[in-house]
């Protein structure tokens, strides 16, 4: 799937899930705390279907998560 694609469809993904983080520019949204263990639960059951992949408990990570960019970069490996 194209990034440009991938990452149009994560961010109407992300902004359902907490329409109130601004996804484009936040680099610390595990660290800083803009997601929560329940939000990232709930992100990869989203990725999993949307994406049709599957990521795993070792890809549980929050330099996966931080930014948007990290989470298309992992559903991007992922999609191959």
């Amino acid at each position: 799937m194209e990034g440009r694609i991938i990452m149009d469809k994560l961010l109407n993904i992300l902004k359902d899930i907490c329409p109130d983080v601004d996804f484009e520019n936040t680099t610390d949204l595990v660290d800083g705390g803009h997601l929560d263990s329940l939000d990232v639960i709930t992100l990869v059951v989203e990725l999993n279907e949307s994406f049709n992949i599957e990521i795993n408990v070792e890809d549980i990570l929050p330099e996966n998560f931080n930014s948007a960019e990290a989470i298309g970069a992992l559903v991007d490996s992922l999609s191959d």
